[in-house]
């Protein structure tokens, strides 16, 4: 249907006054005047944001540009009071770590470690998690209780989960004695620097696993049932209606939860810690363990260099997520 528009008796678009463009001081206070009531209702938001956020955001940073550490900060023995005296170094801490006489052993090996982590992490709480999702969306008897029993590991503090899979995994645990019953090698998982990095997988993959799988369920229910009524209709087999509904269907959730996933793996401090300890198993120390390490786990402790850590993983994260969202735009633009 085609409507008309008459456009001599339709209103006159209003035009925009021709004159001098106020400045930005000018409507900021212009704004401030007609919204001072929105800005008195978050100045404390803001302000807490500030302390909380800013503050050690902005000390954290001044830290990297100097050589502080334990012996030369400001501290208290008794009742003396001895001053800071480190000095500001500019940028020596970041070239340093980055291309100094032992960047490898220290960051870059550190680094593929942890995206490796990451990647196995993800890509195993992600497939694991979808065919979770995908089972409990059937109509089973009992699904109710299936779906708690695997949302247990995800209700059960980090610290219990590790520190039981410790002990299994220890030389005289439940799975060295169930693997010496079917006669297969014993690792040493806690020893050894491949398995270290294959149980820190594996542990972190028995945590991480029901969140992907709640998520994508709910994603899984929110697509139209028509979709699929229709695919069967039209002869679709079960992975053609998987491929061309189903994934499409969880776009939206999966690029959320990878990203969060992505987060979240690559800054986990609590397995990596309570499985190993802070200063034991240092080739399966990702850079967020390590960066503690340096802050807390050595004498004397290298505040700047354990800072500088700091920034550069937040820098890594900005330049992922910028990039993972402008790839997410153009995919859905080409899909359009």
């Amino acid at each position: 249907m085609t409507v008309a528009v008459d456009t001599e008796t339709a209103p006159p678009r209003q035009q925009r006054p021709q004159g001098r463009r106020t400045g930005p001081l000018a409507r900021l206070r212009r704004g401030s005047r007609k919204h001072w009531y929105a800005y008195v209702m978050i100045a404390p938001v803001v302000i807490v944001l500030g302390v909380l956020v800013a503050y050690p955001l902005a000390r954290g940073f001044y830290l990297t540009l100097t050589d502080a550490t334990s012996l030369n900060s400001a501290r208290t023995i008794g009742v003396n009071h001895i001053d800071a005296t480190y000095e500001f170094i500019g940028l020596h801490n970041y070239a340093d770590i980055l291309w100094g006489p032992t960047a490898y052993e220290r960051f870059w090996s550190h680094f593929l470690w942890t995206v490796g982590w990451t990647v196995a992490c993800v890509a195993l709480h992600y497939c694991i998690g979808l065919g979770l999702a995908l089972l409990l969306n059937q109509k089973l008897r009992g699904r109710v209780v299936y779906r708690m029993l695997l949302i247990l590991p995800w209700a059960v503090p980090a610290f219990v989960t590790v520190f039981s899979w410790r002990i299994m995994l220890a030389d005289g645990g439940l799975i060295n004695t169930l693997l010496g019953h079917l006669r297969l090698p014993q690792p040493a998982w806690l020893e050894d620097t491949a398995w270290q990095r294959v149980a820190a997988i594996l542990v972190n993959t028995w945590c991480g696993v029901p969140f992907m799988m709640v998520s994508l369920l709910g994603g899984l229910q929110s697509i139209d049932a028509n979709l699929y009524e229709a695919a069967e209709m039209d002869g679709a087999s079960a992975w053609q209606r998987f491929r061309h509904v189903t994934l499409p269907g969880l776009r939206p959730v999966s690029a959320t939860v990878v990203l969060l996933g992505v987060i979240w793996t690559f800054n986990q401090f609590a397995i990596i810690f309570l499985l190993f300890g802070g200063t034991s198993a240092p080739d399966a120390q990702i850079l967020v363990t390590w960066a503690y390490r340096l802050g807390f786990g050595q004498q004397p402790r290298d505040f700047a260099q354990s800072a500088t850590y700091g920034v550069l993983l937040l820098s890594i994260l900005v330049v992922f997520t910028t990039f993972y969202r402008r790839w997410l735009n153009r995919s859905e633009q080409s899909t359009l």
